[in-house]
């Protein structure tokens, strides 16, 4: 039985582009960071609800897919 791969912190777990989270760049670079956008952010039941299980806690959303989630449907 092999171990799932852990999410990596640093990218979105929807899109896996580079999430650029504050708290996660200051975790690798130990340069301190102005509060990251998300902490203002509104997130949906729906968006959060389409991150993986074992991303969820461990990888944060990029903003390029809560502004889309946060448009109204066409």
């Amino acid at each position: 039985m092999t171990t799932p791969a852990r999410p990596d912190p640093s990218r979105c777990p929807l899109c896996g582009q580079a999430n650029r989270c504050a708290m996660e760049i200051e975790r690798e670079t130990g340069v301190p960071q102005g509060p990251c956008w998300c902490v203002s952010a509104g997130f949906t039941p729906e968006l959060l609800a389409r991150v993986p299980t074992e991303a969820r806690g461990m990888a944060c959303i990029c903003a390029r897919c809560a502004v889309e989630a946060a448009r109204p449907a066409a």
